[in-house]
């Protein structure tokens, strides 16, 4: 996970995320078994908070910025609600069944171009309309938005920050009582 670094920016921070994404797509892939489930069940719940958090913060930010930036918002913003929903069906299916590989690698090659183009498009855009200590507050505020987002993806859900932040702690509420009962329940 992220380095906990309070001085650290909201661009790094999430390239760190990046990171730990793409490390956990390959552990999905390379593993099997409940070694697979487990690195899938990782990189379900760092997916699923870190899209949330990334609504709630970076995009508003980035609108704010101007037509490019909101152009350039909506467009990832799309891009995540499509991966949220693939995701859904990615998590019902599972790492065990005879479908999974074939629907996983599509899935890793659109969040890794989305990943990308974030990278190319959305970090510069903020590293230059932001100072420092705005990029150091939004690292914090991605911390907190994280810690009460949902771990899982649902296909419902909203893609605003409004609606991330009306509908969102609840549902967190929800998964995390979810993943709490799957956690005692392993052997």
């Amino acid at each position: 996970m992220p380095d906990t670094d309070q001085t650290q920016n909201a661009v790094s921070f999430l390239l760190e995320q990046h990171d730990e994404i793409r490390r956990l797509f390959d552990e999905v892939e390379q593993s099997s078994g409940d070694a697979r489930k487990e690195a899938f069940e990782a990189l379900v719940r760092l997916l699923a908070v870190h899209e949330t958090a990334e609504e709630e913060i970076v995009y508003p930010a980035l609108s704010s910025v101007d037509d490019d930036g909101d152009a350039i918002a909506a467009t990832r913003k799309a891009e995540e609600d499509q991966a949220k929903k693939d995701l859904v069906d990615l998590e019902r299916m599972g790492p065990a069944s005879p479908d999974f590989e074939i629907a996983f690698k599509s899935f890793k090659s659109s969040v890794d171009a989305h990943a990308s183009s974030e990278e190319s498009e959305v970090f510069p855009l903020l590293v230059s309309s932001f100072d420092e200590g705005r990029l150091q507050q939004m690292a914090n505020a991605l911390r907190v938005a994280e810690q009460v987002a949902p771990t899982h993806p649902h296909k419902m859900a909203p893609e605003s920050a409004v609606g991330n932040l009306v509908v969102g702690p609840f549902v967190a509420v929800v998964d995390r009582v979810r993943d709490a009962l799957r956690s005692a329940a392993k052997p």
